[in-house]
């Protein structure tokens, strides 16, 4: 791998200043619990991890983002943490921790932890002080006194219901705006403030390399806590998504920690909400010193009002939100580009076509994230082309948010049984992406010798990654090719996005260009053949550099597009 920190090259062959090293970087993100199981108990675990850190390495990511693997008591799967500075035993201990983080520097890999601190588990020793009201946490939390069965304010919970839940022992009502096990912290007092600031230089010291921060944008609310608009969505979003104060603790908290160390660390924030507009003020020279953050505008494309309600989208307006943010921070920021996550489907199935063209049009999706101004995230099994797992019932959901929404949707008469819902826990719910990482073909495929902790994707005897390695033609032969072109070619890490074909229906088609290097990349988004001609101030003579189909070497004027062809045309 190229050393992140050395020198940039200009097109005229200058030395330009060094340019972050995540900004060249590709980020594999591991969601521990399916990741490997290397002690046969059903959930994956950090031995598991660092059995694997050679297939990362081959697959040429640059860098691991790592979901939570603190000690939880599972509520929301790991992002209720009950103490910051432990390893959960589920997943090894802290040598096996620091064990991983060597493995992978010592492959030029970096380690990226997940930062959730909106909230804590209700087990967290600060909440059990708080609880008791014993000084000085009695202020770390959200309390309001009242009557029992009248909650404060008429704030929803993301995961359904309100957003307060009383609380015996204290004998108040505490805020949570996830599950009633994830208690909000208050951001008002500087002593919660501080004492985050200390876990995260703990963790910088331990030679971590960023953080990606859970919902951070959610860290400020107003002062009075005042009720939300009911028909505005999730009733109270307007108050705390970048709530009164969000900027100046975040501020405060690079200044406090990130700014404290004497190498690059990268920043991402979970962001749900924001526009370009606000993302501005996050990311960039002006901004509070994020490297970047997560937005949701493009994975949420066709929905309703809420996520289960996901309908048909259509790629015109696709393209508007990627060109908008393409060109939104193209001159002061840095985008995050990813289709995938723990939190979202999986991508060839809520942007692909999981059947017919199930591989094809995941070296699409691929291409696309690959290929655009900003650093790509590939989520587990992304590389194999992982599809979205069935579920026949409501024991085999794991994800408190799945089961909320079927629970509440039978109790409000909304559905008679999970039968009504099953289209949209299939469709959207998280846990069709938390499903085990598809080693191979053999028992539990190879993920386990044990039970798996949530069902497995039955297509594994044909999706896995032992499979995929050794066919030249698989999915991860192809990201294996498109995070190297990347990594060899400036053009597409830096070069200015230029969106072709706005308007066509199934054609997603750009450039991009620094200095003398130009780039075209066509993508057609549909199961259809497709021709188009080649914008006219477009060199005919740019050659091929990656396709998932037979092409031209040579650009030309005029492309004929088989069904999910990608290609990306560069300069010589």
């Amino acid at each position: 791998m190229s050393n992140p920190n050395e020198p940039a090259h200009g097109a005229d062959g200058s030395t330009e200043q060094p340019r972050a090293w995540w900004k060249r970087a590709d980020i594999y993100q591991i969601y521990p619990r399916s990741f490997n199981d290397s002690d046969g108990d059903g959930i994956g675990d950090i031995p598991g991890m660092i059995e694997n850190v050679p297939y990362l390495d081959e697959l040429g990511v640059d860098a691991v983002w790592l979901s939570p693997v603190y000690a939880s008591p599972q509520a929301d799967n790991g992002y209720d943490i009950s103490d910051y500075r432990a390893i959960d035993d589920q997943y090894g201990e802290l040598a096996d921790w620091e064990e991983l983080l060597a493995a992978l520097h010592d492959r030029d890999m970096r380690l990226i932890m997940d930062l959730v601190v909106n909230h804590t588990s209700d087990e967290h020793e600060w909440f059990q002080r708080s609880r008791a009201g014993e000084e000085p946490y009695d202020e770390f939390y959200y309390w309001r006194e009242g009557d029992p069965a009248e909650p404060p304010n008429n704030w929803d919970s993301f995961f359904g219901g309100s957003a307060w839940s009383y609380d015996e022992t204290r004998e108040a009502w505490y805020l949570h705006l996830f599950d009633e096990k994830q208690p909000d912290l208050n951001w008002r007092n500087p002593a919660v403030r501080e004492a985050v600031y200390e876990m995260m230089r703990w963790w910088l010291q331990k030679g971590i390399d960023g953080f990606r921060m859970d919902v951070i944008n959610l860290l400020s609310k107003p002062e009075g806590l005042p009720d939300g608009d009911p028909d505005g969505g999730l009733t109270g979003a307007e108050h705390f998504m970048n709530g009164p104060k969000i900027h100046d603790y975040l501020s405060e908290m690079m200044a406090e920690t990130v700014e404290t160390v004497d190498r690059e660390i990268m920043t991402v924030g979970e962001t749900p909400g924001v526009s370009v507009e606000d993302a501005q003020e996050f990311v960039g020279e002006d901004g509070d010193g994020l490297s970047m953050v997560f937005q949701f505008e493009h994975v949420s494309v066709g929905d309703g009002d809420s996520k289960w309600e996901a309908g048909e989208w259509h790629l015109p307006a696709f393209k508007e939100i990627i060109e908008r943010w393409q060109t939104g921070l193209a001159e002061d920021g840095w985008n995050s580009i990813y289709l995938s996550n723990h939190d979202q489907p999986r991508m060839v199935s809520r942007f692909g076509d999981d059947d017919q063209y199930r591989r094809k049009s995941a070296k699409l999706l691929g291409t696309f994230t690959h290929t655009l101004q900003g650093t790509p995230f590939v989520y587990q099994g992304e590389e194999l082309g992982m599809t979205n797992t069935p579920f026949e019932s409501i024991e085999e959901l794991r994800d408190v948010e799945a089961i909320n929404f079927v629970e509440e949707a039978i109790a409000t008469g909304d559905a008679e049984s999970y039968a009504d819902v099953r289209d949209a826990i299939e469709a959207v719910s998280r846990d069709t992406a938390r499903t085990p990482m598809q080693w191979t073909d053999g028992t539990h495929a190879g993920f386990t010798d044990g039970d798996p902790w949530i069902k497995l994707n039955p297509n594994y005897t044909s999706v896995n990654a032992e499979r995929e390695r050794t066919d030249p033609a698989s999915v991860w032969q192809y990201y294996q090719d498109l995070i190297a072109l990347r990594e060899e070619r400036d053009v597409l890490v830096f070069g200015d996005f230029e969106l072709h074909y706005p308007d066509h229906p199934s054609v997603f088609a750009y450039t991009r260009t620094l200095g003398d290097e130009r780039g075209l990349i066509v993508l057609n988004w549909s199961g259809e053949s497709r021709s188009i001609d080649v914008p006219d101030h477009v060199d005919p003579g740019l050659e091929l550099a990656i396709a998932n189909d037979d092409a031209p070497q040579t650009l030309g004027t005029t492309l004929e597009l088989s069904p999910w062809e990608a290609r990306v045309y560069l300069t010589g």
